[in-house]
């Protein structure tokens, strides 16, 4: 008698691997993508699992990684080569960065970095002057924090969370965005829930910015629902959000996502990472993490390829389950 198929469930590692790398895929995935029509992913790819999605186009390279992942690969060589949450080196890191001429970087974060204010002071002046400062480029580099701070428990990582967001965004809104990220990231890893897990991660939400979030991320809630674009921190998140739920793969939730159109490459980012946390790396398609590479200008010219991805991710994750033991 033939015993049946059982599926193993992804460890922790596996899951950490998932979420760092499978948000990588996610942004090269959507890149090209970006602000097209909905549909456009699934319209030239139709048939999934038969190559060539990683196409590259809109002056992006096949499988080449956008300001997204360079910037979360920064924030997590910085929590390792600091030994913890340093605001000062990942600012300074990022001024770096952004010095050398990326290919593409958000309007405020280039603001904010090359304003000559202080790293802790930067990102509040300009929301002062500009009171616009609630888009999703902060909640797009989580990833690989979101690893990192996830055996510390909620509270924990939900305010590192926010102060890496604040250091480029001035509006809580957008904190609050990324510290829900960081908390479902925490739920996935150690295997739980992180849908069923919402409602208890709203509370933890700033009262002022509560109803937004709880708005995006209930379960009737769809993306033509939004009432802003998705570049915004609340309708990108929720769009991740929908994109987990609505499907049963890492695949299917990205191609969902890139479909949705608009702020393509970070919504599949988000939803790459959490959809990565949640089904393990061995769910991130071979054929997407191949061709995977992510250039740091400002870092020596280096670029980095899904094995140097790996060995990030592990450290990030080693680094958890030593405090975790």
């Amino acid at each position: 008698m033939t015993e049946p198929h059982r599926v193993t469930e992804p460890r922790r590692f596996e899951r950490a691997l998932g979420a760092v790398i499978g948000s990588a895929v996610g942004d090269a995935l959507g890149a090209p993508f970006e602000f097209g029509p909905e549909g456009a992913f699934s319209g030239r790819f139709p048939e999934p699992g038969r190559g060539g999605e990683m196409c590259g186009g809109g002056g992006w390279e096949p499988g080449e990684a956008t300001d997204d992942t360079q910037m979360a690969v920064l924030v997590g060589e910085s929590l390792l080569e600091c030994g913890g949450l340093d605001p000062a080196d990942a600012f300074r890191r990022f001024q770096r960065w952004a010095a050398a001429g990326p290919k593409d970087i958000g309007l405020q974060t280039e603001a904010v970095l090359s304003s000559g204010d202080p790293w802790d002071l930067a990102a509040a002046l300009h929301f002062q002057t500009n009171q616009r400062a609630a888009g999703n480029g902060a909640l797009m580099r989580a990833a690989t924090s979101a690893v990192y701070f996830a055996s510390q428990g909620r509270d924990a990582t939900m305010d590192a969370a926010r102060r890496l967001a604040a250091l480029t965004h001035g509006d809580r809104a957008a904190w609050e965005g990324t510290a829900v990220f960081h908390e479902a990231v925490r739920i996935a890893l150690a295997g739980a829930d992180p849908l069923a897990a919402l409602p208890d991660i709203l509370d933890a939400v700033h009262p002022d910015h509560r109803e937004r979030y709880a708005v995006v991320l209930a379960p009737g809630w769809h993306p033509d629902d939004a009432t802003e674009f998705n570049g915004a921190a609340w309708p990108c998140l929720g769009s991740a959000v929908w994109a987990l739920r609505t499907t049963s793969s890492y695949e299917d939730a990205v191609r969902a996502a890139i479909d949705l159109g608009g702020d393509t490459d970070t919504v599949a980012a988000v939803t790459g990472g959490l959809a990565g946390a949640v089904y393990g790396i061995a769910a991130v398609p071979e054929r997407w993490t191949a061709v995977l590479h992510v250039p740091l200008p400002g870092s020596g010219e280096r670029v980095l390829r899904v094995a140097d991805l790996t060995e990030l991710a592990g450290r990030l994750s080693e680094r958890d389950e030593r405090l975790r033991g």
